[in-house]
């Protein structure tokens, strides 16, 4: 028995429950193979069978910014179902596409629509949900909510207010792409969708060019030719690139080589589905000159280390 009890004790403290509902039998099945292990073996040590997990769950007040598939609907974790499952409300970027989501996984609960085009007028009456005590789940078409899609803004409001914003990680185009392009990945730029207009265009990838860690971008299908013809004029036709498209889906490509090689080979091919292009960065020359500002920065440092004049000098 004092076995028992020292089990019962390792299972972590409920919260106070907000929001409660009734999880199907897939969410039930689920949910068995992550239950506290000290509760299942608890009930083990009673009944010599292991106890299926409690039909309601609690979801605290908050914004649950859920991350959802990019192609393959099996890319959602179990995390995410439980949340959207027992959310007062969903926004949706899309409530027809992500209609279909909920439909194949049985969750019932509201969509409401919350798109680049509405999110200023919607967000009063969010706030005021949040501030009630509901919980609010965001999600986009694809991906992860806020990363070139709607969902910063309120996430900044919510913060400002003291309202909890919770994560529900899960798929990322970027992620994703850059983790299976070759491309050194220890340090990378996320740059997302470039400026439509042509001059800030061409200044946004002015400055990737310069930059030595790997760029990451987001292009439509129709605009791959033109990005391509820009990147290679910033970067150099040399310059190394990926191409992922209809990542995690049935067509899902990598295409691998150079900035011309990319424009020799999309110059009449016109791709479909979402496109994430990466570029390596610039690689540094230890035999390049450092410029005045560089030298001019370093001798200060050494100065105020108490250096003289002629002994910083003979340092650079």
């Amino acid at each position: 028995m004092a076995s028992l009890l020292r089990l019962q004790a390792l299972a972590p403290a409920l919260n106070v429950p907000r929001r409660r509902c009734f999880l199907s039998p897939f969410h039930l099945a689920a949910s068995a193979a992550t239950a506290p292990l000290a509760r299942r073996l608890s009930t083990a040590a009673s009944t010599n069978s292991l106890e299926p997990p409690a039909p309601d769950s609690d979801l605290e007040s908050g914004l649950y910014l859920v991350a959802t598939p990019i192609g393959n609907l099996e890319d959602i974790t179990l995390r995410a179902l439980r949340v959207l499952k027992c959310a007062n409300v969903i926004l949706s970027e899309d409530t027809r596409h992500s209609g279909k989501l909920l439909q194949h996984y049985n969750i019932k609960t509201p969509l409401l629509s919350f798109h680049k085009f509405n999110e200023r007028e919607r967000e009063p009456s969010i706030l005021r949900r949040l501030h009630e005590g509901e919980a609010v789940a965001l999600i986009s078409d694809a991906g992860t909510p806020g990363i070139s899609d709607p969902g910063m803004e309120l996430a900044r409001l919510c913060a400002a207010e003291k309202i909890p914003v919770v994560p529900i990680p899960g798929p990322s185009a970027a992620i994703a792409a850059l983790s299976a392009s070759g491309l050194p990945s220890n340090e990378f730029t996320f740059v997302g969708f470039l400026p439509k207009h042509g001059r800030s265009r061409r200044d946004r990838l002015e400055i990737s060019a310069r930059e030595a860690a790997t760029q990451i971008f987001y292009v439509p299908p129709h605009g791959i030719h033109q990005f391509l013809v820009d990147a290679a004029s910033s970067f150099g036709d040399s310059r190394s690139c990926v191409i992922a498209r209809e990542i995690t889906k049935l067509h899902e490509e990598f295409w691998r080589g150079t900035l011309g090689e990319a424009n020799e080979a999309f110059a009449t091919r016109q791709p479909k589905g979402e496109i994430t292009v990466l570029i390596e960065g610039q690689l540094i020359s230890v035999d390049e000159t450092p410029s005045e500002d560089f030298l001019e920065h370093e001798l200060r440092e050494l100065m105020t280390k108490g250096h003289t004049l002629s002994a910083c000098w003979f340092s650079l």
